[in-house]
């Protein structure tokens, strides 16, 4: 099946590199060079991910992301950016990015991470539609979670994550193990699971001076911990 890509860069050579590779992995792609363009163009036909500048002028791509999001919450957004510190990938991730990816890149590996995203947007878990923790419900054929009955609000980075550490209850995880199997990267930055998971955990355990479910094994990685005894 081709995807449809939207590639949002102010850089006509970082984008039309993006194009070309993209193009070459059978994907369509469309090319805008500036935060309102994205916008008119996602809204006049969503595409199937968006490769986003983090860095424009006028409507930066924080602010697309988080637009992107009101309307189209399980698009997936890889966001490009010359900027490395880890506060720009926070903020990058919190307002919904799936990747982050610092130029200069690799524009191979970067079609690799699209390939990858977009191959688990198109592949959600059948196997096990519902499952449950105590109060935590997760939907994975809705891509859905709920607490207490209400709604939690993840990225699809972190729903991944989640579902997979609850597939996986009581085994650990070292963050290398995290970026193959969930993300699919074989290379790349493990400080994106980091990032992930201290989003994920705000937002499932907010009480940070009594960790439950996702534990921290020192020195080895991570594990959940089922806090009730719902199997659904």
């Amino acid at each position: 099946m081709t995807h449809d890509v939207l590639v949002v860069d102010d850089d006509p050579t970082v984008s039309d590199v993006v194009r070309r590779y993209l193009e070459q992995d059978g994907c369509r792609v469309r090319l805008v060079h500036d935060g309102e363009a994205a916008l008119k163009a996602a809204s006049a036909d969503m595409p199937d991910l968006v490769v986003l500048d983090l860095m424009m002028p006028g409507i930066d791509g924080i602010e697309v992301c988080r637009r992107l999001r009101r309307t189209a919450p399980n698009l997936p957004v890889v966001m490009l950016t010359a900027l490395g510190e880890e506060p720009d990938r926070v903020l990058g991730l919190e307002v919904g990015a799936d990747d982050y990816v610092t130029k200069p890149f690799s524009p191979r590996e970067l079609t690799l991470r699209i390939r990858s995203i977009l191959r688990r947007a198109g592949h959600p878990d059948k196997h096990q539609p519902l499952l449950a923790d105590g109060d935590l419900v997760i939907d994975t054929s809705r891509r859905s979670v709920t607490m207490a009955g209400a709604p939690v609000k993840l990225t699809k980075g972190e729903f991944d994550l989640l579902v997979f550490l609850l597939n996986h209850a009581g085994r650990t995880w070292t963050h290398q193990q995290l970026l193959e199997r969930v993300w699919g990267w074989s290379v790349g930055e493990t400080g994106t699971v980091t990032t992930a998971m201290a989003r994920l955990r705000s937002k499932i355990q907010p009480e940070a001076d009594s960790p439950k479910r996702i534990i921290t094994s020192y020195g080895a990685g991570y594990r959940f911990e089922r806090v009730g005894n719902d199997h659904a």
